[in-house]
């Protein structure tokens, strides 16, 4: 729900409430039921992020145990699939889902597409914004008839015959792009139908440098169905050794990011740079408590400007304010927060601030 000029007379849909449903470790046979549980309780939607499991596996699960959440991926690996492999599983996922996928798609950095899925990496933004170009391409042809030849600079498909091409009973899903930095951003405003918001990122460098980036990238103005998808960190609890155990969990998972080199932009907003620095200097140490450390050193300034902190009562207002005039879409950011009726009590208020 991007900010409209004050002239326009255009309705805007209240922002939309999704739940993660896939933290590391999580089995299979769980999904079912905790897409059921979101559903039950009226949100909007249900999120798979791409860490011990592949995503459309757990929501091709979770599309046939509901009939009403949206499914998303938060995110998907772009690099570490052909766009012809994706397009084929996200057409049936799709088509059985009564068209509820959100197709959410995320670069990685380089060490983990070259060295864990052992795939090509180079250009990201250009690659990023070639893979959805094909993914488009590959669906039409198969929605058309039409015959199938995208060539470009990174992937080329030019060979589809009717033995391989699945029925299109829907409109083909929606794509969204996560971006950090300005090139990235650019590309999901340009080629996209959304933008996830890295839990990395600050009121302020979402409104400063990602909403004017997409605005670049769409060519001055965004699509009014362009959507924003928020991930930010929570840091709360009912008793004082919940939000201690919230705020360490937290800490420690923004150090990580302020190690990378890809992520140093948003530093770099708040003049924090050398703490950029020296993250990345502690991780490459040989302390085997180096993460723990790196936690314990972040200042309770940089958690505040990252993190909604509060609570459990100050969460959802604050949230809302956070992201109000930008935001389409809240990912409930479970990080922190261990206890699950605790979370399902975040998404629904929360739910009820954003309306």
């Amino acid at each position: 729900m991007i900010s409209l000029p004050e002239t326009t007379t255009a309705s805007v849909a209240a922002p939309k409430v999704v739940l993660p449903i896939g933290p590391p470790g999580q089995q299979l046979a769980d999904t079912a039921a905790l897409a059921r549980l979101a559903e039950d309780a009226g949100l909007d939607g249900i999120s798979y992020a791409e860490l011990s499991s592949d995503p459309l596996l757990h929501l091709t699960v979770a599309a046939g145990s509901t009939s009403r959440v949206d499914l998303m991926t938060n995110i998907l690996v772009a690099f570490a699939r052909s766009p012809m492999t994706l397009a084929t599983q996200a057409r049936a996922l799709q088509d059985y889902s009564g068209g509820r996928l959100i197709l959410g798609l995320g670069s990685q950095i380089k060490p983990h597409v070259e060295r864990r899925f052992s795939m090509p990496w180079s250009a990201p933004a250009a690659r990023m914004a070639e893979f959805v170009a094909a993914l488009r391409a590959i669906w039409f042809a198969w929605a058309t008839g039409e015959k199938l030849d995208f060539r470009g600079d990174f992937y080329t498909h030019t060979l589809m015959t009717p033995m391989f091409t699945p029925p299109s009973q829907t409109p083909a899903p929606k794509v969204f792009i996560a971006a950090v930095g300005p090139k990235m951003c650019e590309t999901a405003g340009a080629v996209a139908d959304g933008l996830l918001v890295h839990g990395f990122s600050t009121e302020r460098y979402l409104r400063e440098m990602t909403v004017p980036a997409l605005e670049r990238g769409a060519g001055g103005r965004l699509r009014d169905d362009f959507e924003i998808v928020d991930l930010s960190f929570v840091v709360t609890g009912r008793s004082d050794e919940e939000f201690a155990a919230s705020a360490k969990a937290v800490k420690q998972q923004l150090a990580f990011y302020a190690s990378t080199p890809a992520y140093l932009p948003v530093l770099e907003l708040h003049g924090w740079q050398d703490l950029g620095a020296e993250m990345h200097a502690l991780s490459k140490s040989d302390d085997p408590d180096r993460w723990t450390k790196m936690g314990e050193r972040l200042p309770d300034e940089v958690l505040e400007a990252f993190a909604v902190v509060g609570t459990p009562a100050d969460i959802p207002g604050k949230l809302a304010a956070r992201g109000q005039g930008v935001v389409s879409r809240y990912s409930v950011n479970t990080l922190g927060i261990d206890d699950p009726d605790l979370v399902m009590q975040l998404a629904r208020e929360i739910q009820n601030a954003v309306r």
